[in-house]
C-alpha cells in the first residue's frame, strides 16, 4: 500500500481515502466544533496527502497517524484563517439582528452551551497541548503513534499530554464542567477524563458513523 501510493497509484489512494476518511473527519470535528469546517479539513487533508506522496516511508503500518498529523496542522491553518474572517466581519457596521428561532430549541441550546464551555477549556490549552490531547485522547492515538504524526519525540507526547490533562482538571473545576464521582487518573492515552463534555463531543451526532466518509473529490 505504501509503495504504491508513494508511486502515484490513483486505486490504493482511493483505498486509503476510505479506510480512513472517517478517523480524519471525526478529528478535524473535535478540534474545529463545526461540521462544514471539518469536512473542509478532510478535504484538504487527503489532497495534502496526495501531495506529499512520495515522503511517505516506504516502510512501516497503518498510514493513519500520518494522516492525523497532516490533518492536526491542516486544521490549525484554517482555524487561523477563520480568526481572519471573523475579524474582518467585526469591523462590519452590525445591521439589526433576526432572531434564529431553531436555536430556541432546548436541546440544541443545551448541547450548544456544553459544547461552547468544552471549546472554551480546550482552546485555554497552548496549541501543542491541544495537539496532542486530540490524538491521544479523541483519536485514540497510542504514544507512538502521536509521536510520529507531530514529528517529535516520545517523551513530549508524554508530557504535553500529562500538562494538558492537569490544565483541563484546573478549567473543569474552577468552570463547573465536572462530573461529581468521575475523577480520572492520568494514564495511558484514550482514558475518560473528569471533563464532562469532552467525551460528549466525540460522541456528537454530527461525527461519521458508518464506514466511509464525506463523498471524496476528485484527486488530481
Amino acid at each position: 500500500m505504501r509503495a504504491r501510493i508513494r508511486a502515484g497509484d490513483r486505486a490504493a489512494f482511493s483505498r486509503l481515502f476510505d479506510e480512513y476518511a472517517k478517523a480524519v473527519y471525526n478529528h478535524a470535528f473535535r478540534l474545529t466544533a463545526n461540521w462544514s469546517e471539518a469536512e473542509d479539513v478532510m478535504a484538504l487533508t487527503f489532497l495534502e496527502a496526495w501531495r506529499l506522496r512520495a515522503k511517505i516511508d516506504p516502510e512501516g503500518g497503518s498510514l493513519r497517524p500520518w494522516l492525523l498529523g497532516i490533518a492536526t496542522n491542516v486544521s490549525r491553518n484554517v482555524r487561523r484563517a477563520a480568526r481572519r474572517h471573523d475579524d474582518a466581519l467585526a469591523r462590519i457596521p452590525k445591521g439589526e439582528s433576526v432572531p434564529d428561532f431553531a436555536e430556541e430549541v432546548v436541546g440544541r441550546i443545551d448541547d450548544a452551551e456544553r459544547l461552547a464551555a468544552v471549546r472554551r477549556a480546550f482552546g485555554r490549552l497552548r496549541k501543542q497541548e491541544q495537539d496532542v490531547f486530540a490524538l491521544c485522547v479523541w483519536a485514540a492515538l497510542d504514544y507512538a503513534q502521536a509521536a510520529e504524526a507531530l514529528g517529535v519525540p516520545v517523551g513530549t507526547v508524554r508530557s504535553r499530554l500529562s500538562r494538558a490533562r492537569r490544565k483541563l482538571a484546573e478549567f473543569a473545576e474552577r468552570d463547573g464542567l465536572t462530573e461529581h464521582g468521575e475523577r480520572g487518573e492520568p494514564g495511558e492515552p484514550g482514558e475518560r477524563g473528569e471533563i464532562a463534555g469532552f467525551g460528549e463531543l466525540a460522541g456528537t451526532s454530527r461525527q461519521v458513523t458508518g464506514d466511509r466518509g464525506p463523498a471524496k473529490e476528485e484527486i488530481r
